[in-house]
């Protein structure tokens, strides 16, 4: 069955398409409203939003493959995301992310056999104050120990 918004997604998107000057300036909210509903953006619905937009799908593509955040492959129910710039490393996030590799058997990059968690790494996340920290779905988890983590990553296995 090809792409299609959902009809609340698709009212979404024409309001964000309000907003913009251009279909093109609205590319990054756009592949946002698709990542949410599906999880990932798959090549099939770049081609369906580049045809929306009035652009090329090589600038869809682009964006899409520029941009950490944006999944390019179906991903677990919750993304773990462990920061491993200077402040965090620093700080630990080399065991951080070895741990929680171990209690998830993956490693970065990859999901767990039961679909729920993908395991990242991210350059910056912005919380060089309270390193080390993890970004779980939409929040932060910082000053972490081997304790919390494992509360954290239990609570999202059992969800």
């Amino acid at each position: 069955m090809p792409f299609a918004l959902s009809a609340d997604r698709e009212r979404e998107l024409t309001e964000i398409l309000s907003r913009y000057p251009t279909k093109m300036a609205a590319t990054l909210p756009a592949l946002h409203l698709m990542q949410e509903q599906e999880g990932w953006v798959s090549e099939e619905m770049m081609i369906w939003l580049a045809h929306k937009l009035d652009v090329s799908p090589a600038h869809v593509r682009g964006v899409v493959t520029f941009y950490p955040l944006f999944n390019q492959e179906p991903v677990g129910k919750h993304q773990v995301w462990v920061c491993r710039t200077l402040p965090c490393a620093l700080r630990g996030a080399g065991d951080v992310i070895k741990h929680c590799e171990k209690k998830l058997g993956v490693h970065v990059g990859h999901t767990t056999k039961d679909g729920k968690i993908t395991l990242r790494t991210a350059e910056c996340l912005a919380s060089c104050g309270t390193a080390p920290m993890m970004q779980v779905d939409k929040e932060y988890h910082e000053n972490l120990t081997t304790e919390r983590i494992d509360q954290i990553l239990e609570k999202l296995q059992r969800d």
